[in-house]
């Protein structure tokens, strides 16, 4: 009985033995990939200025490698994609502050602060300060961030004209599925989210399921919104920020030389899509202009309420969408570049 039961764990120490080596042969056999998510259109600057890093990434390969962009959200929504990320099945992704909250929940203080950045240089000012302890923030959850993004300033684009945020209360939102404590801000109120993913907008404003999408000119162009919701409120209401990012585990697997490879064209993308972005905003504006878009600019008593409405909100986003030491900080800072700017 005993020499049978050594036998046994003698074949399976041997089969575990010769499965260990199958799976280094493999290992070591497998070509690097990388695979890249995202919800930006096909040929997009987006998508053209990823193609350059995923190119970048792969000539500096000592051996064959493969790298693959996913576009349109073929790979889900920003959750799905960290949620993929973590797992292994993608290991890089461009993401806005939706999918990047889902690492690191600061983050949200460049994004959900409604009217709180003026303009461009604001963002870009509190950004530079902000940025080597969000990386680290980033870097302690396990990714890296590569680089840094925009898409334009977030606008209101509805079935029916609206100026006020009055007009807006009875109309039905789009609303990210994954961000709960938006939407019950929104209800609280008196707004009416409707708690969906991107894919789904389109034939959701069709359907008459929701009336208002909070969109960048260019999305709204890009995905055809404007058809259905040829209504754009003319107003800065947040910018849209993004990060590239990429697991550390993917990055570790890197030799130096990859790595530099990588950061290099990264921090080119970022540079060119940030610049090239702001510029879309306005052609994309035009653009629609020629096809029928509406622009309703709020006066200057409504353009009153749009702010009283903004400082309303804070409280509420204080603690809960954004934490309050980093909601403070933006602040901060936003203080110190307009007292620099108006001494």
């Amino acid at each position: 009985m005993f020499a049978t039961l050594q036998r046994k764990l003698i074949l399976q120490f041997c089969a575990a033995l010769l499965l260990n080596a199958c799976f280094s042969i493999n290992s070591f056999a497998a070509d690097p990939q990388l695979k890249i998510g995202s919800l930006v259109p096909k040929n997009s600057l987006y998508h053209r200025q990823l193609m350059e890093v995923g190119e970048a990434w792969k000539k500096s390969q000592a051996s064959a490698s493969k790298f693959n962009v996913f576009t349109d959200g073929s790979q889900g929504g920003e959750a799905e994609m960290v949620r993929r990320m973590r797992i292994g099945q993608l290991q890089a992704a461009l993401l806005s502050v939706v999918g990047l909250r889902e690492i690191e929940p600061s983050i949200a203080a460049l994004q959900n602060l409604p009217l709180a950045f003026r303009s461009w240089e604001e963002l870009d000012y509190v950004r530079e300060k902000m940025r080597p302890g969000m990386e680290k923030k980033f870097l302690d959850k396990g990714y890296v961030v590569l680089a840094w993004g925009d898409a334009g300033w977030v606008r209101f684009f509805s079935k029916q004209a609206a100026f006020s945020p009055d007009d807006f209360k009875k109309m039905k939102f789009f609303a990210w599925g994954s961000e709960a404590e938006q939407q019950e801000i929104m209800k609280s109120l008196g707004y009416t989210p409707v708690p969906l993913e991107p894919t789904d907008i389109l034939p959701s404003i069709q359907t008459g399921m929701i009336n208002v999408v909070p969109s960048t000119p260019y999305f709204a162009l890009a995905s055809q919104i404007y058809n259905t919701a040829p209504n754009m409120l003319e107003i800065n209401w947040a910018p849209i920020v993004g990060a590239f990012v990429i697991t550390k585990k993917s990055w570790d697997e890197m030799s130096p030389e990859v790595q530099s490879a990588l950061r290099i064209s990264s921090e080119k993308a970022g540079t060119v899509i940030r610049s090239q972005a702001r510029k879309e905003v306005e052609e994309a504006v035009e653009a629609m202009k020629k096809r029928g878009l509406q622009i309703n600019k709020p006066n200057a008593e409504q353009m009153k309420e749009w702010r009283s409405l903004s400082e309303a909100l804070y409280p509420r986003i204080r603690g809960k969408m954004v934490p309050a030491e980093t909601f403070d900080e933006v602040f901060a800072h936003l203080k110190n570049f307009r007292a620099s700017k108006n001494p």
